[in-house]
């Protein structure tokens, strides 16, 4: 067009932006945007809604905002441009004001808008929230949206309402394939296995074909129910599929072996890869070292990790816990220096817990809490409970070279159980507790909530960085599996 000089309007300019933020172009975006100025057309609504959504999409927030904010009319694409821009980064509050402020000025959102937005309550597992979302998709008619009905599904799942997500997904008119994947992922995580296999047997009956992520949906309920010919099986399907392994795929298998006790199997897994492992990949085989005490081959899978380059603070936490707890104290010094010489810092474990539109959060040993002397009463009194049914504290879990005693008070006070305290004294007893965390829960901690399910006839829901544990009666859905 432009060698013929065939000049470009406000239809032409809205497609090519589209297409630099489908591709993430940001540099050929810009200059697009300098041809918009150049002919006049950056107060075109349409045209400018473009530039702002083609930003969002790119990562570039800040000019996105800067766009926005010189705009004289806003329509539903640039909002949800911002808004789904903001998302995309983590600045979920910043999405959520926007979205509260479209709503104040009576825009009319679209499924694009609420699929965004209740994505941020998912992820910020905001659940009351993401209910009133919920409300006004209904109102609005938007539930009938596949985008959206995946991302409800997504946030009761994150959220520990698997019956809600159940619910969206029977209520669906129209399943696309990424309300299938949002609905087998969940039942992964859920521990809801069997439901899993039954959902892909579905999909193949009504001739949906799956991709990728389907694959890595299943590959994950495998490896978290220990199902290795099962996992096999899938594995080999995808290439019926026509769906060549990616190092996702090979960091579930793997992952299935070594949580399995199969370490040599992973092994000869990542040997036998025909691409490059990846970070993931190995840190599928530390964690399988780590839950089988193998800290030769865990310090092996580390010197393959090294190799690659700068890696997460997790993995090199993850080697330090498993020469800790092998009493090897002296080599996990070592690894945790080598972390601090890098300049990473090793994530907080936090749990948190939600109230009506108010989230609480708790850290290890935390007293800063406004019923902090409620918490810690409660826990001493349910404490005396577990340890008459039979609880004992298995302080291995604690990874310092420190005397039992002090082993215990620190094992006592880690952050989910100070969220389940929580939940206990302010909830209603017909009333699941619902306490997330950002790291995988410790094993001594996973055996107390179970007896703190049976001493008080809760049901406990925990949310670690891997999967959901539903607690009740004294027994978790993970079968002490995880």
């Amino acid at each position: 067009m432009l060698v013929n000089n065939v000049k470009p309007d406000d239809h032409i300019f809205p497609s090519a932006t589209k297409s630099c933020a489908i591709l993430g172009r940001f540099d050929l975006g810009q200059s697009i945007h300098c041809l918009v100025l150049k002919t006049g057309y950056e107060t075109d609504v349409f045209v400018a809604s473009s530039l702002v959504d083609m930003y969002g999409k790119c990562g570039k927030i800040k000019v996105a905002r800067r766009l926005f904010g010189e705009m004289p009319e806003r329509n539903v694409v640039s909002w949800s441009g911002m808004i789904y821009g903001y998302a995309q980064l983590g600045e979920y509050e910043e999405a959520l004001m926007l979205f509260k402020q479209a709503l104040y000025e009576r825009l009319d959102v679209n499924d694009f808008t609420f699929s965004s937005v209740v994505q941020v309550c998912a992820h910020s597992t905001l659940l009351q929230i993401g209910k009133q979302i919920h409300g006004l998709c209904f109102k609005t008619n938007y539930t009938l949206s596949s985008f959206v009905g995946s991302s409800l599904i997504s946030l009761y799942s994150k959220c520990g309402v698997i019956e809600g997500a159940y619910q969206v997904f029977d209520e669906a008119c129209l399943k696309n394939l990424g309300m299938w994947n949002a609905m087998l992922i969940a039942c992964a995580q859920h521990s809801h296995t069997e439901k899993a296999f039954d959902l892909f047997k579905q999909m193949e009956g009504l001739g949906v074909k799956p991709n990728f992520i389907t694959f890595l949906c299943v590959l994950y309920a495998c490896s978290h129910a220990g199902l290795v010919e099962k996992g096999r099986h899938y594995f080999e399907l995808m290439k019926e599929y026509g769906i060549e392994p990616g190092d996702q795929h090979y960091a579930s298998l793997v992952d299935l072996f070594g949580r399995a006790g199969k370490l040599k199997e992973a092994l000869s897994t990542i040997r036998e890869m025909p691409i490059q492992p990846t970070e993931s990949v190995w840190g599928a085989l530390l964690t399988g070292c780590r839950i089988h005490g193998n800290t030769e081959l865990a310090a092996y899978a580390a010197d393959r990790i090294f190799e690659l380059g700068p890696v997460s603070s997790g993995l090199h936490v993850l080697l330090s816990n498993a020469y800790a707890a092998a009493g090897r104290y002296e080599d996990a010094a070592k690894a945790r220096k080598m972390l601090r010489d890098g300049g990473i810092k090793k994530e907080t474990g936090l749990s948190w817990v939600e109230e009506g539109n108010k989230v609480h959060t708790f850290a290890a040993g935390d007293r800063s809490h406004a019923k902090s002397k409620e918490i810690y009463q409660k826990l001493e009194e349910i404490g005396d409970e577990m340890e008459r049914a039979g609880y004992i504290a298995d302080t291995s879990f604690v990874l310092r070279k420190v005397d039992s005693e002090e082993k215990n008070e620190t094992i006592r006070y880690h952050s989910e159980r100070l969220g389940v305290a929580f939940g206990l004294i302010t909830f209603p007893p017909d009333r699941p507790i619902r306490v997330m965390k950002n790291l995988r829960i410790c094993g001594d901690c996973h055996t107390a909530i179970k007896f703190m399910s049976k001493c008080t006839g809760r049901v406990i829901i925990v949310r670690d960085n891997n999967r959901f544990h539903h607690f009740e009666n004294g027994k978790c859905s993970c079968g002490d599996y995880w």
